[in-house]
C-alpha cells in the first residue's frame, strides 16, 4: 500500500479505500438494490457491469498517477505494473477468480521489483468479488493466498512504520473485503428467496384462481343442465300431448300450449338468474345491480311435481316427518335432486304412467325418493350399473348430495319401474 514519507499510511489512503467500498458497494447490488435509489448515476453502470468497473479501473489509475509521477518512481517498469494490477479489474465479474490470480502474479513480481504500489488497491478489489461471487472455500484459499502477500509486504515495505503494525493495518483491510463480500452474497441470497417466495406464492395464486374458475364453471354447467334438460323434457312431453289431442280435445290442446309457453318463461328466468351473478361480477358499470330471484327449494316441489301432471303422467309428492328448518342450499340440492330424477323418468322410463316423490324427514337426515313405474330402457339401466348416469344427471346428484354428506343411488325397484333415492344429513340451519 501507499506508504507515507514518514513511514505511516497518509490520511489520503483511508479515504481512497472508504471511497472504493462504497463504490462497490453500490455498483455490485445490481438494479433496484438499497444503494441505488440514493445515487441515481450508479444505477446506469449496475446495468452495464463493464462500464462500471472500466471506470473504477480509471479512477484507481487517477489515484495512482501521483506516485507513478512521483520522481523517485519515473520509469515504464512501474508503469507497467501499475497498469497490469489495475486493466484486469475490467473483467474482474466475469472471471473474479482469474482475475485474482493473475494479480497476484503480477503483485508477486511487484514484490521482487521491490515496487510498492497504490494499484496493490486493486488486489482487495478482486478478493471482494470473490468473496461476493463463489463459495466459502474458494474465499478461505484466495483471503490466505492474501494474507501470505500481506506478511510478505509488511517484512519488506513495512507500510504503516513497523512489521507489526503493517501486518495489522494490511490484514485488517483484507478480512473488510471479504466480510463485506460475504455480507453482500448472503443478502443477495436472501433477495433471491424472497423473490422466489413470492413468484412461487404468485403461481400459487393464479392456480387457485384457475381452480375456482374451473369448479365455478363446473357449477354453471351443472345447472343449466338441470334446468334446460328438465325443461325441455317436460315441454316435449307438453307439445307431443298437445299435438295428440288438437283436433279432438282443442281446449285441453291450447292449456297445453300455454303451459309450454309458461314453462319457458319459467326456464328463461332461471337462466338469467344463474347468469346474472356472472354479469354482476363481469360488469365494469357502477351502482347497485338488479335483484336476482331466489333459488328454488323445498317450496317449488309442488311446482315442479304440478309441470309433470301437466304432461298427462300421474305425480304425486309426499311428505312423511317433521320438516327439517335447513337453509336454502339443502333446498336447492333436493330440488336439483328431484328435477333430475323426474326429467330421467320423462326421458327414459318407457311406458311410465305414475311417479311418486317422497321426502322422509329423520333428524337430521333427509331421505328423497323419487319412483316411477316405467320399464328403463338397456341404455338407462347399463348406464346406472356403470355409476355413469345420463349425460352428467346422475354425476350432479351424488355431488349435490356428497356437500351434505350424502348419496344417492339409482336402479330398477324390486317392486317394479325405476327408483332414485338419496339420502342428506340436512341438521337445523344448514346452508
Amino acid at each position: 500500500m501507499t506508504p507515507a514519507p514518514g513511514g505511516a499510511p497518509t490520511p489520503r489512503a483511508g479515504r481512497l479505500v472508504a471511497g472504493v467500498a462504497r463504490f462497490l458497494s453500490d455498483s455490485d447490488e445490481g438494479p433496484g438494490g438499497p444503494s441505488l435509489g440514493a445515487i441515481r448515476p450508479l444505477r446506469v453502470f449496475s446495468r452495464h457491469p463493464l462500464s462500471a468497473d472500466a471506470l473504477l479501473a480509471l479512477a484507481l489509475f487517477a489515484l495512482s498517477l501521483h506516485q507513478l509521477l512521483h520522481p523517485v518512481h519515473r520509469g515504464m517498469e512501474v508503469w507497467v505494473l501499475s497498469g497490469a494490477l489495475l486493466a484486469p479489474l475490467v473483467l474482474r465479474r466475469r472471471a473474479p477468480v482469474a482475475v485474482f490470480g493473475l494479480l497476484s502474479a503480477v503483485a508477486f513480481v511487484q514484490w521482487t521489483r521491490g515496487y510498492p504500489l497504490v494499484a496493490d488497491l486493486a488486489l482487495l478489489v478482486a478478493l471482494y468479488t470473490v468473496a461476493v461471487q463463489r463459495h466459502r472455500r474458494v474465499t478461505l484459499a484466495a483471503a490466505a493466498v492474501l494474507e501470505l502477500g500481506v506478511v510478505m509486504a509488511s517484512l519488506r515495505f513495512s507500510p504503516a512504520g513497523s512489521w507489526i503494525r503493517s501486518l495489522v493495518f494490511l490484514s485488517a483491510m483484507v478480512a473488510a473485503a471479504v466480510l463485506r463480500g460475504r455480507s453482500l452474497r448472503a443478502r443477495r441470497a436472501h433477495l433471491a428467496a424472497l423473490a422466489e417466495r413470492a413468484e412461487r406464492a404468485e403461481r400459487e395464486r393464479d392456480q387457485q384462481a384457475q381452480l375456482a374458475a374451473t369448479a365455478e364453471r363446473a357449477r354453471i354447467a351443472r345447472e343449466m343442465h338441470d334446468i334446460i334438460a328438465h325443461s325441455l323434457a317436460v315441454m316435449i312431453a307438453l307439445a307431443d300431448g298437445a299435438a295428440a289431442k288438437l283436433a279432438r280435445e282443442p281446449d285441453r290442446a291450447a292449456a297445453a300450449i300455454g303451459q309450454v309457453a309458461d314453462l319457458g318463461r319459467q326456464s328463461l328466468r332461471d337462466t338469467r338468474r344463474l347468469l346474472g351473478v356472472l354479469r354482476e361480477t363481469e360488469s365494469a358499470t357502477p351502482g347497485p345491480a338488479a335483484p336476482l330471484p331466489p333459488a328454488p327449494g323445498f317450496g317449488e316441489l309442488r311446482d315442479l311435481v304440478a309441470q309433470v301432471q301437466a304432461t298427462g303422467l300421474a305425480a304425486s309428492l309426499d311428505v312423511a316427518g317433521d320438516p327439517l328448518p335447513s337453509g336454502p342450499g339443502a333446498g336447492l340440492a333436493v330440488y336439483r335432486i328431484v328435477q333430475e330424477a323426474l326429467t330421467n323418468t320423462l326421458k327414459h322410463a318407457h311406458g311410465a304412467g305414475r311417479v311418486e316423490v317422497t321426502l322422509a324427514y329423520h333428524q337430521p337426515v333427509l331421505e328423497v325418493s323419487v319412483r316411477d313405474d316405467g320399464h328403463p330402457r338397456a341404455a338407462r339401466a347399463g348406464a346406472a350399473r356403470n355409476g355413469h348416469g345420463f349425460g352428467h344427471g346422475l354425476v350432479g346428484m351424488r355431488e349435490r348430495a356428497a356437500v351434505y354428506q350424502g348419496h344417492v343411488t339409482a336402479g330398477p325397484d324390486p317392486e317394479g319401474g325405476w327408483k332414485v333415492q338419496a339420502r342428506l344429513h340436512v341438521p337445523g340451519g344448514s346452508s
